[in-house]
């Protein structure tokens, strides 16, 4: 049974198809013996499910973009303490569906606030706390849009209204993130079949769990 805590976390545009991505690596970690905890930001607790009400709500079109990554690290600092945290230091491998690259592409680049600027709010709100792994699904603006204009079930925020400008200024801040931080983010290509979508993340997931396995020092560092 593994014994170490691991991080993983799930990037993307709208409809890149995070969550069956999360789905897919679920299966794979419980299969290397981790037990899985998947949880999303905002939210994945009380407190910070009622801060992701008031962001994504298409209602407040007014919200000033700082104020959006503030409230965003807040949501994520009471969630970290209250239930990610706890969940590594079990030794259980977490899953979550975005992270601080979200708010660094989001708000950091798209709203134009900056990206240094908004890991200065995060850097407060998370401490030292980073993932171990960031999976980012890249999909075009184009594509992700198409799909959840298809998917009836989804619910649509306050985020999938913002123009295709918006969407493409995001794509663009997930790649330069991507080229600072390769050790850490690793590209897939959502836009294929999902077979080779699934080909790829079990690929990937894969190896950085026989490094996990490897070196103990791995998914015990950067804890709050």
């Amino acid at each position: 049974m593994a014994n170490k805590g691991i991080f993983i976390t799930v990037e993307g545009g709208e409809g890149a198809g995070k969550t069956s991505a999360i789905r897919l690596m679920e299966q794979l970690l419980q299969q290397a013996g981790y037990e899985v905890v998947v949880t999303r930001e905002p939210g994945g607790i009380p407190i910070a499910e009622q801060i992701r009400e008031v962001i994504l709500d298409s209602r407040n079109t007014e919200m000033d973009g700082r104020t959006e990554a503030l409230l965003y690290a807040a949501a994520r600092r009471q969630h970290l303490v209250q239930k990610v945290i706890p969940a590594l230091e079990k030794g259980h491998a977490v899953l979550c569906d975005r992270f601080i690259d979200s708010s660094l592409a989001y708000q950091g680049f798209a709203r134009e606030i900056g990206m240094d600027e908004v890991f200065e709010i995060n850097r407060f709100a998370i401490h030292d706390t980073m993932p171990d792994l960031t999976l980012f699904l890249d999909v075009s603006p184009e594509v992700g849009l198409e799909r959840i204009r298809a998917n009836s079930g989804r619910e649509v925020n306050r985020l999938d209204m913002e123009s295709l400008a918006f969407h493409e200024r995001v794509r663009s801040g997930y790649l330069l993130l991507l080229d600072k931080y390769p050790e850490r983010i690793v590209r897939i290509d959502a836009s294929r079949s999902e077979a080779e979508v699934t080909g790829s993340l079990s690929a990937v997931l894969i190896e950085r769990l026989k490094l996990q396995m490897a070196d103990g020092n791995i998914g015990q560092q950067n804890r709050v």
